[in-house]
């Protein structure tokens, strides 16, 4: 009989899709079809690939409304958000249809003579993306059109809470009219991720984003074959708000760093460095911010903040929040403000941390929802240095309005990505990447184009 998985949804705790799990038999299948359709998909010239990616683009976005619907039912952001995301994949895999056919030229390396010479960017064949729940299309986009349009076929596998997703671009890459094995999507155990990437017959690359253990085991499973694997994994992203901000936009922007998608984001603010003249005046108004927030059933359209994805995420947060208390943190935030907020349920208040140090878990370890640990700082070299002070560098944020000391402390601070008073967002023209137990490899921009294919070089002399 075959396995099957199920999708219970935050909402109210029901089963909301339940697939099967796709047998050896039919992963070889569609590793053979997705084999033999690469071949063709490769040598279909790159304008040509424009014209059917941004058709199934069109087939996405076409559906934006019943698609953000499903995503709120799969893992609970609030109705008002989901449809930002359906936004966001459609401004990302825009901008990388609109740069493909520069970024994918053939690369001329000058005249010499007797000698014809370019590099061209070759596919690598067929493309893994293995896609978390918290961002299913924002974080797949990232990975899904550009291996395409990279002449790439990809085989698709999301989270077991958002299996919709992988289903719901299928159905647009058949509409769009790409030929069958070019994209397809697997429901899949992990043991059966790591066999389709350790297997000699395997894939060619992976595009992994989801926890720093998960990264471990596709490496593991990479290794074996020495095929290149990106990975995008755990965040523990730092702030610093210097005494020269503006306070109000700083506050504004933090919080909604924290609160957003109730915090389940790897680039979500988890840590915040105050500068000692305006720390009081921040902890009043980001207090008063959050107080605003309703938490409760994401389907209602005036709730700010949903669940977590689930009762033991939920669980792992309030333990580490007990830790944390038992040490000597302080929290901000009366649970009680937020009724729908209770133990044994995947609602949970957010929280502000005070009186935290970096011998604490909640300033060191990854903390997916609505919390963050707040500290005093006395001067920038202060703040660098606790900054750094992470086995993780996804993304980091100054709040500032001086430019140049902006810049000088980007230089300083160990990140994939700086930000200058804003947080928690990814420019598609910049490349995507992180450093540390964040991961690594890079994914949009021109340079993302890079990790989806191979060097080839054309050597060739002519004899007269």
């Amino acid at each position: 009989m075959a396995k099957t998985q199920l999708t219970i949804s935050p909402v109210d705790g029901r089963v909301y899709v339940e697939r099967k799990i796709a047998t050896p038999r039919e992963v070889d299948a569609a590793l053979r079809k997705a084999r033999a359709a690469a071949e063709t998909w490769a040598r279909t010239p790159v304008a040509e690939r424009v014209r059917l990616v941004t058709r199934l683009i069109d087939a996405v976005v076409a559906r934006k409304d019943r698609l953000a619907e499903e995503l709120t039912w799969q893992m609970g952001r609030p109705i008002r958000y989901s449809p930002n995301e359906l936004a966001g994949f459609e401004e990302r895999a825009r901008y990388m249809t609109g740069i493909a056919e520069e970024a994918l030229a053939d690369l001329a390396v000058g005249e010499k003579a007797g000698f014809a010479r370019t590099i061209q960017r070759v596919p690598l064949g067929v493309v893994l993306v293995v896609a978390p729940w918290n961002y299913p299309f924002l974080t797949s986009v990232n990975a899904v059109v550009p291996a395409l349009l990279a002449g790439n076929a990809v085989l698709l596998k999301h989270s077991s809470q958002t299996p919709l997703v992988a289903e719901r671009y299928t159905e647009a890459g058949r509409e769009a009219g790409l030929t069958e094995g070019v994209l397809e999507h697997l429901h899949l155990s992990h043991e059966a991720v790591s066999d389709l990437v350790s297997r000699p017959d395997g894939v060619d690359y992976v595009a992994f984003t989801g926890s720093v253990e998960g990264g471990r085991d596709i490496q593991r499973a990479a290794a074996a074959r020495f095929i290149a694997a990106g990975l995008e994994l755990g965040g523990k992203d730092p702030a610093y708000v210097r005494a020269d901000a503006d306070l109000r936009h700083a506050i504004d922007t933090l919080v909604d760093g924290v609160c957003y998608n109730s915090g389940q984001s790897c680039c979500g603010i988890k840590r915040i460095y105050v500068a000692r003249p305006v720390f009081d005046d921040f902890l009043a108004g980001a207090v008063e911010l959050v107080r605003k927030y309703k938490l409760g059933n994401p389907t209602d359209p005036a709730v700010t903040l949903g669940p977590l994805v689930r009762t033991a995420a939920a669980d792992t947060i309030r333990a580490q929040l007990d830790k944390a208390r038992r040490a000597g943190a302080r929290g901000l935030i009366d649970e009680s403000w937020f009724p729908a907020s209770e133990r044994g349920t995947p609602y949970l208040a957010p929280q502000l941390l005070v009186n935290v140090d970096h011998g604490m878990d909640v300033m060191r370890e990854e903390t997916f929802g609505p919390v963050a640990g707040v500290m005093q700082v006395i001067d920038d070299d202060d703040a660098v240095r606790l900054m750094n002070d992470s086995r993780y560098g996804l993304t980091a944020s100054v709040f500032t309005a001086d430019l140049e000391a902006a810049q000088r402390l980007g230089e300083r601070v160990e990140t994939g990505t700086w930000f200058m008073n804003r947080c928690d967002v990814l420019d598609p023209a910049l490349a995507w990447t992180g450093i540390k137990d964040s991961g690594r490899g890079c994914s949009l921009s021109r340079i993302g184009f890079e990790h989806l294919t191979r060097p080839k070089s054309f050597h060739l002399k002519q004899v007269l």
